[in-house]
């Protein structure tokens, strides 16, 4: 197996993707048949229900053998299944590259394995970095596409300097459909991460939030007379660490967190605070299980 794939979607791991399957709290109309069961009554091998026949009714889907006991014509209803648009969005911007594992690679390694499942499932795969890189993202279906997921996937690089309401907009004017969106990103942007939300969730979306935040973002190991600069925009500013300063960047920390989490539970978006170093598969299997991405 080729070292990108490796590295994104270790062997161990896909075998267990393989059996979950993603989730939307909605329905959606999907544009062809996959493996979803929608709520509407069409033609698939699983039976579901009997109605009366009606002039003018398939009388291919009529049950003979009902109609020998009771002489009464009833229809055959079987469940439809459907595909799903799932969309990953993933924050390409510089602050992106930071950590070990960046949080760029852990953005990319978790929209690989979401990725996988939705292409298991037959559904409408569309993986994109947000920005210029997001144009060339493919739309995926079916398990065969899983090296030309890869290979995107391997090809985004660091530094995107549109806004996260810039590359959610310019995203939602390339591409049609309803579904799932999964945004990862570690929301830190000078213009704010609202407006960029506010979209997806005028697209009708299942919208999830990914918040991924290095553990040194958390609890930084910094100390002493210090210049620190921004690396998106190159803003410097000289500071002298100490145990006072290190407890106000913690309470700034938790209060970023918990106005995300409050503005996302307000409108119905799922927000998924995730750090770093917790290893992808824990992360896909057991943490984003739990708070029902997959099931």
């Amino acid at each position: 197996m080729p070292a990108v794939a490796t590295d994104l979607l270790p062997p161990d791991l896909i075998a267990r993707l393989e059996r979950l399957e993603l989730v939307s709290r909605q329905v959606f109309r999907g544009r062809m048949k996959g493996e979803r069961r929608s709520k509407r009554k069409g033609q698939s091998v699983e039976f579901a229900d009997f109605r009366n026949y009606v002039a003018g009714d398939d009388l291919r889907q009529i049950d003979w053998n009902l109609y020998a006991r009771l002489d009464q014509l009833f229809l055959k209803l079987f469940l439809e299944e459907e595909d799903l648009h799932f969309f990953a969005l993933i924050d390409a911007s510089e602050s992106m590259n930071f950590g070990d594992p960046t949080k760029l690679h852990v953005a990319k390694q978790l929209a690989a394995c979401l990725g996988y499942v939705g292409l298991c499932r037959a559904d409408r795969v569309k993986i994109a970095a947000l920005g210029a890189q997001g144009d060339r993202a493919p739309v995926m279906r079916g398990k065969s596409n899983l090296w030309r997921m890869l290979q995107y996937l391997d090809s985004i690089q660091p530094g995107e300097n549109s806004s996260l309401y810039e590359g959610v907009k310019n995203f939602s004017h390339r591409n049609t459909g309803t579904g799932i969106a999964v945004l990862i990103t570690d929301l830190l942007d000078k213009q704010g991460y609202e407006q960029a939300l506010r979209i997806l969730l005028s697209r009708r979306m299942d919208v999830y939030v990914v918040h991924l935040l290095a553990p040194e973002e958390i609890d930084p190991p910094l100390q002493g007379d210090l210049r620190l600069v921004d690396s998106e925009d190159g803003d410097q500013a000289e500071v002298t660490i100490n145990r006072v300063l290190l407890e106000r960047y913690k309470k700034t920390v938790s209060a970023f967190i918990d106005t995300a989490r409050t503005f996302c539970s307000r409108r119905s978006i799922t927000y998924l605070l995730a750090r770093t170093d917790m290893p992808v598969d824990e992360l896909v299997t057991r943490y984003l299980r739990e708070r029902g991405v997959v099931r």
